[in-house]
């Protein structure tokens, strides 16, 4: 039986009341806030492994709940699923962007809610439990040393180097856009200057990459941003 702790912020208590039930039944310990300030505050107080997080919720909605829990140091690594009635690409795509695990809209089987919760809380699992040096093709990436090796011997990346091979990698195969690449390693509170996100990849494929002997590592999406080969 699972023992892990949830978090669901949702404003529609009935439905709150019929996940809590069917996550009791599975073994989670759950918890629950129906307003986006309440959410955050509890996040604090319990620390839960995994929030639903409804998008349309009174005082502060999803989105900006996502977007402070994922900028704070101490919540950033909580994953989130995203619950809401929107079935609108844009509303999936900016959840996913702002640091989100998953989506599922409403109405749902409690069924494919549980499996989704399994499936993310194994994936967080798996990440935490990683080796600290992943070795990817001729490159060896050392996350605590924050070194990196090509062929053996150590080449030099500046920090935003580092940090947005660091990233590409741990999300490899998934497309990382420009603004959330901005975002997320140089903390910008606006967007527009995605040019230097341009500018960091063109430098580390310079370094990382040999054309003459290896296939690019890092693949350019066209009009999205960035991705690590799977």
């Amino acid at each position: 039986m699972a023992s892990e702790k949830i978090l669901i912020i949702d404003d529609e208590l009935h439905i709150v009341e019929l996940i809590k039930y069917n996550l009791e039944m599975n073994g989670y310990k759950v918890y629950y806030a129906l307003n986006g300030t309440d959410g955050i505050n509890l996040a604090y107080e319990k620390k839960p492994d995994l929030i639903l997080l409804d998008i349309m919720l009174p005082e502060i909605d999803g989105f900006e709940v996502c977007k402070k829990i994922k900028r704070d140091d101490e919540l950033a690594d909580i994953p989130i699923i995203m619950l809401t009635a929107k079935g609108e690409e844009f509303d999936k795509i900016l959840g996913l962007e702002l640091g989100a695990d998953d989506y599922i809209t409403k109405p749902f089987s409690v069924r494919e809610l549980v499996a989704r919760i399994k499936a993310v809380l194994r994936r967080n699992t798996k990440e935490e439990k990683q080796q600290s040096v992943i070795n990817i093709g001729n490159l060896t990436i050392d996350l605590e040393r924050h070194e990196v090796l090509k062929d053996g011997r150590k080449i030099e990346l500046t920090l935003k180097e580092f940090e947005l091979l660091k990233l590409l990698v741990l999300n490899k195969g998934k497309v990382m856009t420009r603004d959330f690449l901005l975002d997320k390693i140089w903390g910008y509170e606006y967007y527009g200057e995605t040019r230097t996100v341009d500018v960091h990849v063109r430098h580390l494929r310079q370094k990382i990459e040999d054309d003459d002997k290896n296939p690019r590592y890092i693949e350019t999406v066209r009009g999205i941003g960035y991705k690590f080969k799977d």
